[in-house]
């Protein structure tokens, strides 16, 4: 998938636990960005993937930037699917904002980022 000329590889972690480490820490050693998403609050997915690169050294070399978006610890009304999902910041707009904003801005347009 490309926006912007942006290549963006989406992986499935299928499940929480036991986490993919080798997916993860090979996700985060070959892309300038990793986000998480996931249908939880504080504390789930996203944190224990930082867990896991904190405690491998993953993030030492400043070679990934760590996004976690997760549904807003506070009550949302009832609506439909979409807009709940635009509510909490999840739906595929602000997931492509989240990426484009947490991207490194380069003086000669390229990134590290493969092409799709």
């Amino acid at each position: 998938m490309s926006e912007q000329g942006v290549a963006v590889t989406v992986a499935d972690a299928r499940f929480a636990k036991p986490l993919d480490e080798a997916l993860i820490l090979d996700l985060a050693r070959d892309h300038e960005v990793l986000l998480t998403i996931e249908e939880g609050s504080r504390g789930g997915f996203g944190a224990m993937v930082l867990h896991l690169l904190s405690e491998t050294g993953a993030l030492d070399a400043g070679g990934v930037r760590v996004r976690t978006l997760t549904l807003p610890d506070t009550y949302q009304d009832h609506d439909s699917p979409e807009k709940m999902y635009a509510e909490a910041g999840l739906d595929a707009k602000a997931i492509v904002k989240a990426v484009l904003d947490a991207l490194p801005e380069r003086k000669d347009g390229r990134s590290r980022l493969r092409l799709a």
